[in-house]
């Protein structure tokens, strides 16, 4: 649904984002996660096709963002880190103003409003003025005219941004609610949040794009004497084994570091004993723990900070 190539962002001579490449599936609900200054609502204005990028290009839905922008538009909803709201106006009439502005008249209009108005919990202010409302309820206000056209994608930058903690959890059940109809993309710098609602993170740091699954994972280090090679395949075909490296070491021994969702250590010995194993070990990495490894280590692989940690200490 979301697809990007090499993704390039300059500012005058800085580039903030840096040949970033991703896709995410269609129903998926992604976090973008960093800290402040990495760049995350310069993706987001790309994918929304308010920026052209330096170099790179993404789609959405197929369509090329910087040769279709106009349909793309049409594709996505965006919520900014700032609503774009009209304080003035009445949440009524600037539901209907912003439905105008995206679709034009239709005879469909107000069973889009109420649908929108519906989703994000709104009838009670329906009829106040927005410079009248509180903060989370301009939020909800804001995720309303990003829905109001049933777009496929959705970008919200920041969407639990000074939220008191009710109003956290009650935007969180609201994101959750939406992936049924929607493929959600969302930037945050508070990791607990995006644990809680996304299926996986893209962390961006240093211009570099790295993946985390939001369940813990866990690493399995081995250190083999003979060359591996033709037992990579069956490895990475073990169920739970979601992604293998090897390399030699300066001692000539070969190293290999599977990234894995459940215990496979009985099945990777099975297979390498005839390697002659000379080390296996696993360590389980939650989320928190990994980000931070991440943001420290400048922008490094995980497979990288993985192997530099266990084989260092042993």
């Amino acid at each position: 649904m979301i697809a990007a190539h090499g993704l390039t962002k300059y500012y005058g001579t800085k580039a903030v984002i840096k040949s970033l490449d991703f896709s995410i599936k269609q129903g998926e609900v992604v976090g973008l996660l960093g800290l402040n200054g990495a760049g995350k609502s310069t993706v987001l204005k790309i994918l929304a096709a308010y920026l052209h990028p330096s170099a790179g290009y993404a789609t959405i839905a197929g369509q090329r963002i910087s040769d279709q922008s106009r349909q793309v538009r049409r594709l996505t909803g965006f919520l900014p880190d700032v609503p774009p709201l009209y304080l003035e106006m009445t949440v009524a009439t600037y539901l209907q103003h912003v439905l105008h502005l995206k679709l034009g008249r239709t005879d469909k209009s107000q069973a889009m409003i109420d649908a929108a108005v519906m989703k994000t919990n709104l009838a009670s202010v329906y009829h106040h003025c927005l410079g009248t409302l509180s903060h989370g309820f301009r939020q909800r206000v804001g995720i309303a005219q990003a829905i109001i056209h049933q777009p496929a994608v959705l970008l919200l930058d920041e969407p639990i941004n000074g939220l008191d903690p009710v109003q956290i959890k009650e935007m969180r059940d609201l994101i959750k609610s939406l992936r049924q109809q929607h493929t959600v993309l969302l930037s945050s710098h508070i990791l607990s949040e995006v644990t809680k609602t996304c299926d996986r993170i893209l962390v961006l740091h240093a211009g570099k794009l790295s993946t985390l699954q939001t369940a813990s994972s866990a690493a399995l280090y081995c250190e083999v004497r003979d060359n591996p090679k033709t037992v990579l395949p069956k490895l990475a075909a073990i169920t739970g084994v979601e992604r293998v490296d090897s390399h030699m070491s300066a001692a000539g021994s070969y190293r290999l570091t599977l990234q894995t969702s459940r215990d496979v250590r009985a099945e990777v010995a099975h297979l390498i004993c005839p390697f002659a194993l000379l080390y296996l070990k696993e360590e389980r990495h939650d989320v928190e723990t990994m980000f931070h490894s991440l943001v420290q280590e400048g922008g490094k692989t995980q497979a990288e900070r993985m192997n530099d940690a266990v084989y260092h200490s042993a």
